[in-house]
């Protein structure tokens, strides 16, 4: 396997730079720039020189030995001053080394994933750690990285393993009927069992919504109000605010983040009949941002709010006597006055908490839950009374199991998922 390195820490200036080399060839470089390394996990302060002998830096050098590192391989880091000019002269003479290359994106990640140094759950993890922009995405992703998913799958997958040794043993023992029913009937009970707690798994709001938000869109008639209550919940004119009717044309999308929860407010254009051409198209990029709303805020009459299960009823005039007694109805908000904002806002808060996996829960995503459920499905067919069909089914739910963390079936996520990590990991 080659050897690898790269610049791995922020971007200079910074006060300090790492660079990492991984690979068989990692102690040889390591030595070619520093003299000499110091014991395996052990610091030592180094004068690193390039191949022509001249200076580059002082750095302080780390050591470690395969497979007791991050990457599972021989790896060295050079701890720089982060100055751009020393991370290019380190790097240049890294790269002036034949058999050393510059690191692919995620590459070193990608090395500790296929030496066993982490499974997928907790690569998975990192990469959503290093994009995390919101404390609830921060919580959830170290909860992933730490290997919380991880130490849950493989007490499912000792579960699923002791039942397969029983169906087998089974298999191999002919006993009288009674015994044989005995042996069915524990195995499906027990496999029913486990089939009930993936599912309860699987009925838990997916990860994918702390990384996008909550998607919260603003909508009802023209001119009553969406665009002003945009401002006033984001506290930016991000929305062109009129008199006229039908002023907003298109989407208009503002992320925020209240206490550490993600939210994205959608302003829309007003719901109406048209004869203008690209009005109409708003009412129907409207229409189609109702239909994917986690919550809705609706600033018509009451009567005429779209079926939404999380949807709050808004008189947004507060500040004005007019106003219909069916508007009146709703909660009343003002983007003059600013009443009742802070009401909206936690009852929005609220809302969006229901939509989120719990705090500091274990939350799966997508491609986690697709393989639990596969799990699942095949715990289904663990039924009827041949011994031979129930084991097969035991075995068809441990593959399910086992492409959670990556230990079968899953090299076609391998190249997105690790092109999602900076060059340094």
């Amino acid at each position: 396997m080659d050897t690898i390195f790269a610049h791995s820490s922020g971007l200079p200036p910074a006060g300090i730079a790492v660079i990492r080399i991984s690979g068989p060839d990692a102690h040889r470089a390591g030595e070619v720039l520093a003299g000499s390394l110091p014991a395996a996990r052990q610091t030592a302060l180094r004068r690193l020189r390039d191949g022509g002998g001249e200076v580059l830096d002082d750095a302080l050098v780390l050591r470690f030995d395969a497979p007791a590192s991050a990457t599972g391989e021989d790896v060295v880091e050079l701890h720089c001053h982060g100055s751009r000019a020393v991370v290019r002269a380190v790097l240049r003479s890294l790269s002036e080394l034949s058999y050393l290359r510059e690191a692919a994106p995620g590459e070193f990640t990608r090395r500790a994933f296929e030496h066993g140094r982490i499974d997928l759950t907790e690569a998975e993890g990192l990469a959503d750690l290093l994009e995390a922009e919101t404390e609830s995405q921060r919580r959830a992703a170290l909860a992933m990285a730490e290997g919380s998913l991880r130490s849950q799958v493989e007490k499912w997958r000792q579960r699923l393993i002791m039942l397969s040794a029983q169906a087998e043993a089974a298999i191999d023992y002919v006993g009288d009927a009674d015994e044989t029913a005995a042996d069915v009937d524990e195995l499906t009970s027990a496999a029913a069992s486990l089939r009930e707690e993936l599912s309860e798994w699987l009925a838990r709001p997916r990860a994918e919504r702390l990384k996008t938000g909550i998607k919260v869109v603003i909508a009802g008639p023209p001119n009553s109000g969406k665009s002003s209550l945009l401002n006033a919940l984001s506290e930016e004119d991000r929305a062109i605010m009129t008199d006229v009717a039908g002023t907003t044309r298109d989407v208009i999308e503002v992320p925020v983040s209240w206490h550490g929860v993600p939210l994205v407010l959608i302003d829309t254009a007003g719901l109406r009949a048209s004869d203008d051409t690209v009005e109409r198209i708003g009412v129907e990029r409207t229409e189609q941002q109702l239909q994917s709303a986690d919550i809705l805020l609706w600033t018509g009459l009451e009567s005429e709010r779209p079926a939404h299960l999380n949807a709050l009823q808004l008189f947004t005039k507060a500040d004005l006597s007019a106003g219909s007694s069916e508007q009146l109805g709703g909660l009343k908000v003002s983007s003059v006055t600013k009443e009742g904002l802070d009401a909206l806002r936690g009852w929005l808060l609220s809302a969006a908490r229901s939509l989120l996996p719990a705090d500091r829960s274990i939350a799966i995503n997508e491609r986690q839950a697709r393989a639990i459920h596969e799990c699942a499905e095949a715990l289904a067919d663990v039924r009827g009374a041949d011994l031979v069909l129930i084991a097969e089914a035991l075995r068809a739910a441990r593959v399910g199991l086992d492409r959670v963390t990556g230990a079968t079936g899953i090299e076609e996520v391998l190249d997105a998922l690790f092109g999602r990590f900076c060059l340094g990991k």
